[in-house]
């Protein structure tokens, strides 16, 4: 999907650079078959893949663990909802370690509905739980509405709207990391900033496009929190989400 470091086409400027290398959510239009980066040894492609794999099986088993404090409350919340939507998620099919373009980390390729992890830029666990978290989301929606991935941008938009505000992207120590810092509306800023950007990475539109997509669907998508409920910005609040989740069949099974 990408050529190797040193034969990348001239991209954006440095620092547009840095903060494209921390979008985690790509819809993707479509994987190449050809450019891929050249692999090296072959024993390394080997333990990129291994790593992926591996943080992979450790998001989504711990992430189905019981008990208050285990697992991932995100994906957890996630995986519950595409079950309960008729999209029940499995690793082998829905999932697929790959080497991707310059420094995305991962994506959503609707033509399969399959999320594309990728093994070359995701660092660690925790980066791994977010991009996880982060393309469930888009395949959430892609379960519940008739999205118009590739044709109407702004269908796109709102759910990079969607998963910026959910997935914890724009948490308050995520920012710090960015040294974004602002108090008055700085959650809605940083949302607003991670989804055009997001769109900026896979669509081949000016950035005063996806502004104006952003712009028009920002306050209806910012606003619809399914299936969490409310904004989780941290672990705490989305273990609230997934009790509230999970209380929802029981209060209306009572009914």
């Amino acid at each position: 999907m990408a050529g190797a470091a040193d034969e990348r086409p001239p991209g954006p400027p440095a620092e547009e650079q840095l903060q494209q290398q921390h979008v985690a959510c790509q819809v993707l239009p479509e994987r190449l078959a050809e450019g891929k980066p050249g692999q090296g040894f072959l024993s390394s492609f080997f333990t990129n893949n291994q790593k992926c794999q591996l943080m992979l099986l450790k998001t989504l088993e711990t992430s189905r663990s019981r008990g208050p404090g285990a697992g991932d409350p995100y994906v957890k919340l996630l995986l519950d909802a595409m079950k309960h939507s008729g999209c029940a998620v499995n690793r082998e099919r829905h999932f697929s370690c790959e080497d991707c373009n310059g420094n995305v980390s991962g994506g959503f390729d609707a033509s399969t509905s399959q999320i594309v992890l990728c093994q070359n830029n995701i660092r660690n666990q925790a980066h791994m739980n977010r991009v996880v978290t982060h393309e469930l989301i888009h395949a959430f929606d892609h379960c519940r509405a008739h999205v118009n991935w590739f044709t109407d941008v702004r269908h796109l938009a709102c759910s990079e709207v969607r998963a910026a505000n959910l997935s914890g992207d724009c948490s308050l120590i995520n920012e710090i990391f960015r040294l974004h810092f602002g108090l008055k509306q700085h959650h809605q800023t940083c949302v607003r900033d991670r989804a055009i950007l997001s769109i900026l990475a896979v669509r081949n539109i000016s950035k005063e496009v996806a502004q104006k997509a952003v712009d028009e669907v920002f306050e209806s998508c910012f606003n619809d929190h399914e299936p969490f409920g409310r904004i989780p910005h941290n672990k705490t609040y989305a273990r609230y989400a997934h009790r509230d989740f999970q209380n929802r069949d029981r209060y209306y099974s009572n009914i």
